[in-house]
């Protein structure tokens, strides 16, 4: 068995504000295999960085990314929340990212479709990631989505792309079962660490997928995962997931 990769959560989202360069180069100074964030659109369909829902992290309670074009967001400081004397961080484009990153570490993209948005967003959202990334070879990229449908147009769009899909802690084996019947083109499913275990890992090996999971922190967490054999650890400290996996 290959040994699991890790990747951080957002970045070393516990050391820098989260989905910010410096959250990422933070990251990159451990030997990490790779770097999970959070692909939105602005109102003026622009490929952010952010994972909320709102913007109360930057003293803008109940507004929304989609709320404002990019030139708006990005005389916003987006690290301000994470502590006193933090150095300014304006938002990242998708793009940036890819473009700092992609030849350092594995990415895993996940598109965040809300209810609030319309289908044709949804679209967008999912065809600007798609074109960014490219090329992908032995799935140095990944997009992943709470969103089926989204990856099941994410699919038609690019079909033999690596997509993942994440589960709701709700989700059961059975949901699992079927959705792998239904949609076989999925890479692979993202599902929280509690909702981990023996009998999911080998439905997910008999079909032949990734197995991430999310997003574990403690050594409790970490050692589980590690012990399952998971394919992806996604981890807020990703330098303790690699200090146990590595130990």
């Amino acid at each position: 068995m290959t040994q699991s990769l890790i990747f951080a959560h957002r970045g070393a989202n516990k050391e820098a504000a989260e989905n910010t360069r410096a959250a990422f180069d933070k990251a990159l100074t451990y030997a990490i295999d790779g770097i999970e964030t959070d692909v939105q659109l602005s109102r003026d369909e622009v490929a952010v960085l952010w994972h909320d829902r709102f913007l109360n992290k930057v003293g803008l309670p109940g507004k929304h990314i989609d709320d404002f074009d990019y030139a708006q967001l990005q005389t916003m400081d987006f690290a301000a929340h994470f502590s006193a004397g933090t150095e300014p961080h304006c938002i990242m484009t998708l793009q940036e990212f890819i473009d700092a990153y992609r030849k350092r570490c594995r990415l895993l993209l996940e598109i965040k479709n809300r209810d609030w948005e319309t289908p044709a967003r949804h679209a967008i959202k999912v065809r600007q990631t798609m074109d960014m990334a490219g090329v992908v070879i032995d799935d140095a990229i990944m997009v992943s989505s709470f969103n089926l449908a989204s990856l099941i147009y994410a699919n038609q769009y690019r079909p033999g792309f690596p997509l993942v899909y994440n589960f709701e802690p709700e989700q059961t084996l059975e949901d699992a079962r079927r959705v792998l019947a239904e949609q076989p083109f999925l890479h692979g499913l993202c599902l929280p660490i509690e909702s981990l275990d023996e009998a999911m890992v080998k439905l997910l090996r008999d079909h032949g997928k990734c197995i991430a999971v999310y997003t574990c922190n403690s050594a409790v967490e970490i050692d589980k995962a590690l012990e399952l054999g998971v394919d992806i650890l996604i981890s807020d400290v990703p330098g303790k997931a690699l200090q146990m996996r590595d130990r």
